[in-house]
């Protein structure tokens, strides 16, 4: 995903990715090129670089026999953002495995998830909430299908 051209091109980049996705860490440099006419990050720019990480993370550990979407999202600006920011997303298994309870029966779950973004003081630059759709696949029959064999039918 570095090299994908809205993070290659802004700044942004993944400084680790848990092995497991149940974390990744990202930081967005300050350029010419990524800086308003005040001289401090595009708020674009901040939501950008913790856009795609908690539906990555969900779709990862639910798997394709669920639907996982970004559904809203909102961004509180807290301070000037300059120089290097960063962002830690951490994804809790017990949040995944009630998740995966409240899908089951195919009923669509809304969540909310939220990520700071944080300067090097470590103050709070941006807070970031993403609502995350998830729902578990019906098989085309209409029929729910036991967990782990979706991927048959697609």
């Amino acid at each position: 995903m570095n090299v994908w051209p809205p993070f290659a091109f802004t700044g942004i980049r993944i400084t680790r990715l848990d092995p497991e996705y149940l974390g990744v860490s990202v930081r967005l440099r300050s350029y010419w090129w990524n800086k308003n006419v005040a001289g401090v990050h595009f708020g674009g720019s901040l939501f950008a670089m913790t856009d795609p990480f908690w539906m990555m993370m969900l779709l990862h550990h639910l798997g394709r026999d669920h639907v996982v979407w970004d559904r809203a999202a909102e961004i509180q600006f807290l301070k000037p953002g300059k120089g290097e920011v960063r962002a830690e997303f951490v994804l809790d298994p017990a949040d995944v495995e009630r998740l995966r309870k409240l899908a089951a029966g195919g009923e669509k779950v809304l969540e909310w998830f939220t990520v700071d973004v944080t300067d090097g003081s470590g103050d709070v630059v941006a807070r970031i909430r993403k609502q995350v759709h998830v729902r578990r696949k019906r098989d085309r029959t209409g029929v729910q299908e036991p967990s782990g064999t979706a991927a048959a039918h697609e």
